[in-house]
């Protein structure tokens, strides 16, 4: 249940599933300045609960464990990167140097997520140290491996142009570049952009062979 908030205006009322989007979100929002600011492990569920206006309860009717909730954040930026990318593919037509441009473009705007930065250096970490997290932390890596790969191939095929490597092993790669590059940036606050991605896909793609 939400605690009582002051207010001077009276706001529409909200439906049940309004409210309980709401409520969520906000507690997602509480939750990744916490993780940010103090550490995961550094943060309790009664910290997110309080700091965003909530109960325990409240909490607990949107998600199983601080594990879900870390969990859902994953899910939440890998899906916005998947469609990002889909949108690229979508431009049926559009020349290689033109969708390499706007991937670029993209992709340089990613070293300005410092709250991802962090949080990808979180998730990592409770990875390594719960093996139930661990579990469904792959199985997320993994879809969005599969997805990052997908949309490898068709850049390739779209271009007639064979993979020099592996597909899946290409998407991997660049999930680790990243992964890197926000690790680095985080602990070192060194700039090294996001754009280095797509330095390394012009270079595999140069080296490519006709299908």
């Amino acid at each position: 249940m939400e605690k009582t908030r002051k207010s001077g205006t009276t706001s529409p009322r909200l439906s049940r599933e309004e409210s309980q989007a709401r409520t969520r979100e906000r507690l997602i929002e509480t939750a990744t300045r916490l993780f940010v600011g103090q550490g995961y492990g550094g943060t309790s569920i009664r910290d997110i609960a309080e700091q965003a206006g909530y109960s325990q309860g409240a909490f607990y009717s949107n998600f199983e464990s601080k594990e879900s909730l870390l969990l859902e954040m994953l899910r939440r930026h890998m899906a916005g990167e998947a469609a990002h990318l889909a949108t690229l593919s979508e431009r049926a037509g559009t020349s290689l140097e033109t969708v390499l441009d706007d991937l670029e473009a993209w992709a340089s705007t990613l070293d300005q997520d410092i709250n991802w930065s962090m949080l990808s250096i979180e998730l990592q970490m409770q990875a390594q140290r719960s093996t139930t997290f661990a579990v469904a932390y792959r199985a997320v890596w993994q879809q969005h491996r599969d997805a990052l790969a997908v949309w490898l191939a068709q850049l390739f095929a779209a271009h007639g142009l064979q993979p020099p490597v592996g597909i899946e092993a290409l998407a991997a790669s660049f999930m680790a570049l990243a992964h890197g590059l926000a690790l680095q940036r985080a602990s070192t606050g060194t700039e090294v952009s996001g754009r280095m991605m797509v330095v390394l896909l012009r270079g595999l793609l140069a080296m490519a062979r006709p299908a």
